[in-house]
């Protein structure tokens, strides 16, 4: 499988399990955290596999987004132009990465609903995770083709 291949397949398996219904039984609200987070934990992969497809010409040996899109991490276009991304609060890559360092973290990214919570449309600006999953797939998979782009033309 290529890299580009890759990165799609992740990015649809985390559309998929999105779509998965929780069900309204006992475990319900357990089991769409772990979609959630699982869902996440896919966007990362697809994240690690995006890197290693628009950094191929480089040859680089690691492909780790802490590190590539770090201060220190290498000097190619695609890369810089992520690492700006990543710097504007309200970019998709922005909530990407806060999301997968509370991942990471013993906290980790889903939240429980509260009970008077759940009835309500909209809780402030308290959008589920999954909700805020879906927005920031489909930003990021806008911003694929000119990735894409201009890393085929090296």
């Amino acid at each position: 499988m290529t890299p580009r291949s890759r990165t799609n397949q992740l990015l649809y398996q985390a559309e998929l399990l999105l779509e998965t219904s929780s069900g309204s039984d006992e475990p319900a609200e357990a089991r769409r955290m772990a979609t959630e987070e699982g869902a996440l934990a896919l966007f990362e992969l697809a994240l690690q596999s995006l890197l290693r497809e628009v950094t191929e010409h480089a040859r680089l040996e690691r492909h780790d987004w802490r590190e590539l899109l770090g201060a220190e991490g290498a000097g190619i276009a695609e890369l810089h132009r992520l690492r700006e991304l990543a710097a504007q609060p309200d970019s998709w890559l922005a909530w990407l990465v806060d999301r997968l360092e509370a991942l990471h973290s013993s906290d980790g990214a889903a939240r429980r609903i509260s009970g008077a919570a759940r009835g309500l449309i909209a809780v402030g600006s308290a959008a589920a995770l999954g909700e805020e999953l879906r927005w920031c797939l489909a930003e990021a998979k806008a911003e694929l083709a000119a990735l894409r782009e201009t890393s085929q033309e090296w």
